[in-house]
């Protein structure tokens, strides 16, 4: 894709500003949009609604004297590469509509499978408003409680990646701050005014009678399905939060006490700080629930001060244990995403997938492994709700490209090719890699890393670009993953392991 070699080098001094300098400069097109595009991963159909000529040619470049970062970002090459790059050689043409994308939650007809996530993104009305204008299905409301909430400050903290961007976020945020009373009105509001929105309302009661009269409330307030937060791993004092997740009795008696409450489907939002979450989700199905909702922050531990010894986020000489998300936590979601849709006992239950989604095609492998739905938190929280945009645009070329006519035919469609273990791999072949010397500029990492964290099978020539020694090689493509350049790549040709 042409996005990794962009993101790496080109645009790593693009801030994707809100009411962009280039955008207002440019008479011709919209520079903030299509870097957004290259950003998230949606190059393609980005190139795809591009006019047939590139206006950039004849153009001397406001938008880049007019960024914010004057000249440092090359917003016209940027643009030319995804005409020349990416518009010449797609092979379908944007599609018309979003017709794909329309799927049901629980049977709940939905515009697409975007959903904010249960958290500070989907917790007032003018929040979830704005979401829904600009294209979110719907939205999971930050977690009802019937208690006081009192939060600390700061808390948030991250994890950046080289290019500033946050790749893991830690919060110690809690519940709701608003009252349950409160909470209601904004659910009548919003569906008198957004009836085919879906809303999710997220609750946590301290026993059975309050799941139940919290889960009766907001049926009675519009709500459209229940989401049982049997997960938040800042709630745990008190047997609260992921206390209640990480035991299956528990989970079973307060997703019972919640369905006799309601006739809205009951989802039940799991922790995965626990080793399999199927015997919860297990535990959900017995009592009623139609489907689970996965998976919510990891416990962390992030930043600690060398000086001061303390992690964070810190609050006033103390920190805690909080709840680890973004684009980090993706491998372990889809893990337990794909644990529940293969479990024999759940392959009726719905999934709504989350952890780490930022674009497009994470959302897609969140489907291919058999969510149904997709909820986001950190990546709006990073880049707004404007990610809509790229989320859909993208996903429905995908499907339309692919040949899919609806996107509840692409859920699942990955889990014939995961195994729980890697006893089911062919192990008498060898994969070798292969060096584009074109690409590559001689910086040596892959012998580096071939040399002390592999098998001493690459080397340098005399013009410092890498030679394989395949007498040493075993296939591992650590040299692939470690080159900036991208120029390593797989040969076709499958090598026969010679045997000792």
């Amino acid at each position: 894709m042409l996005k990794n070699s962009i993101r790496r080098s080109d645009m790593l001094r693009c801030a994707l500003c809100l009411d962009a300098p280039c955008s207002q400069a440019c008479t011709h097109t919209d520079p903030a949009r299509i870097l957004r595009s290259i950003w998230f991963d949606n190059e393609e159909a980005c190139g795809a609604s591009l006019p047939a000529d590139n206006p950039c040619m004849i153009c001397n470049a406001p938008c880049e004297s007019a960024c914010i970062r004057p000249h440092e970002v090359p917003i016209r090459n940027l643009i030319s590469r995804v005409y020349d790059d990416v518009n010449t050689g797609l092979s379908s043409n944007i599609p018309e509509d979003e017709e794909r994308l329309k799927t049901h939650f629980c049977g709940i007809p939905v515009d697409n499978p975007f959903l904010l996530s249960s958290s500070v993104v989907a917790s007032t009305y003018e929040m979830c408003a704005a979401a829904f204008e600009a294209g979110w299905a719907g939205a999971a409301f930050k977690t009802i409680c019937p208690f006081e909430i009192h939060e600390a400050s700061p808390r948030f903290s991250a994890l950046s990646g080289d290019n500033g961007t946050i790749i893991g976020f830690k919060n110690i945020e809690q519940l709701s701050d608003h009252s349950v009373q409160e909470n209601m009105e904004i659910f009548r509001r919003l569906k008198k005014n957004y009836p085919n929105k879906l809303i999710l309302a997220s609750i946590m009661g301290r026993n059975d009678e309050e799941w139940e009269e919290l889960a009766r409330l907001c049926e009675e307030n519009g709500a459209d399905a229940i989401e049982l937060n049997f997960s938040c791993p800042n709630m745990a004092e008190g047997g609260l939060g992921s206390d209640i997740g990480t035991d299956p009795a528990l989970v079973e008696r307060f997703t019972a006490a919640a369905v006799r409450g309601t006739s809205l489907p009951v989802f039940a939002k799991l922790t995965p700080n626990v080793e399999k979450m199927a015997p919860a989700a297990i535990a959900a199905k017995r009592a009623g629930a139609r489907g689970i909702a996965a998976i919510n922050t990891i416990k962390s531990i992030v930043n600690v001060n060398p000086h001061s010894y303390i992690s964070a986020p810190a609050v006033h000489g103390m920190s805690s244990v909080g709840g680890y998300s973004g684009n980090a936590v993706r491998p372990i979601a889809l893990r337990f995403i794909a644990e529940l849709a293969n479990h024999p006992e759940l392959k009726d239950m719905e999934i709504s997938g989350m952890g780490g989604i930022e674009s497009w095609s994470d959302a897609l492998e969140f489907i291919m492994m058999g969510a149904s739905t997709v909820q986001v938190t950190t990546a709006v929280m990073q880049y707004g709700i404007r990610i809509i945009d790229d989320l859909k645009s993208g996903l429905n070329y995908y499907l339309a490209e692919a040949g899919i006519d609806h996107v509840s035919e692409a859920a699942g469609i990955g889990l014939d090719y995961i195994s729980e273990t890697t006893d089911v791999l062919e192990r008498d072949t060898i994969l070798y890699p292969k060096f584009d010397h074109s690409k590559c500029i001689g910086c040596g990492r892959c012998v580096i890393s071939c040399r002390d964290g592999g098998h001493q099978a690459v080397q340098l020539n005399e013009n410092r670009r890498p030679v394989l020694n395949g007498k040493r090689c075993v296939g591992c493509h650590l040299c692939r993953l470690v080159c900036p350049q991208s120029a390593v790549s797989a040969v076709s040709k499958r090598v026969p392991v010679q045997k000792k």
